[in-house]
């Protein structure tokens, strides 16, 4: 069972930037759950003034829900694929948001620079080649005690929450996406999340890449058990955590 990575990726993504919107339409809840995940980076009367980093912001779904529920926050995001971030930069968001073309890996010489009160990462890490690399990154990013948040598709390990996942993709995500001539990305899509992390396995390497105060909270609806937003903060230096 093979993902497309890098190159390939990429190409797909871009070919599917005029649709994918309508794509993720079909994932029942998939907005909603979105916001609620930001929201438990905290109060929107927190936002106020906040720099909060979206990393791999897509087509700007993840943006919009930030936009909304931290309606004070100074946003800036990054997308490594300039298909999608075209489309995320025309989303109607009806305040000033800062998209810049870049990966990870190259942020600083975009001129992102932390640090940020929050890190947004939704949907991002099992499309990377490294991963742990862009946890590491994301880290960099924050202002110590601040939190990451990653909303993220990773199965509990059990064998019906896998099921279900596997139904709604081949009843629903995969024959929308036939229709719009993306089949290809959502077969990669369905099988990421099948190959990628368990929730358990995902939040120990939050742990290894030095997170602190790792917490794993379910989704609720047909998502318990497939979709986490996963809470982390950054050490404070010279604490046990940031010396690991």
């Amino acid at each position: 069972m093979t993902v497309l990575r890098d190159a390939d990726l990429a190409a797909a993504f871009d070919r599917a930037c005029r649709s994918y919107d309508t794509l993720a339409a079909a994932n029942p809840g998939y907005r909603a759950q979105l916001r609620r995940s930001v929201r438990r980076l905290g109060p929107a009367r927190a936002g106020s003034g906040r720099r909060v980093l979206d990393l791999g912001c897509g087509t700007g779904a993840s943006t919009a829900a930030l936009a909304a529920v931290l309606p004070g926050a100074d946003l800036t995001a990054v997308g490594a694929w300039a298909g999608m971030l075209r489309r995320a930069a025309r989303r109607p968001l009806h305040r000033p948001v800062r998209f810049v073309h870049a990966p990870v890996e190259r942020l600083a010489e975009a001129g992102v620079h932390g640090p940020f009160d929050a890190v947004f990462a939704a949907c991002l890490l099992r499309n990377t080649a490294g991963p742990d690399a862009v946890l590491a990154r994301a880290l960099d990013l924050l202002a110590p005690h601040r939190r990451l948040a990653v909303h993220a598709y990773a199965l509990s390990g059990r064998a019906a929450h896998r099921a279900v996942w596997s139904a709604v993709c081949a009843t629903l995500i995969l024959p929308a996406a036939t229709l719009l001539g993306q089949g290809p990305l959502c077969r990669h899509l369905w099988r990421s999340v099948v190959t990628f992390d368990t929730a358990g396995h995902l939040a120990q390497r939050m742990r290894r890449a030095g997170c602190e105060r790792v917490r794993v909270l379910p989704l609720p609806g047909w998502h318990t058990g497939i979709a986490h937003t996963f809470l982390a903060r950054r050490p404070a230096p010279g604490s046990q955590e940031a010396a690991r």
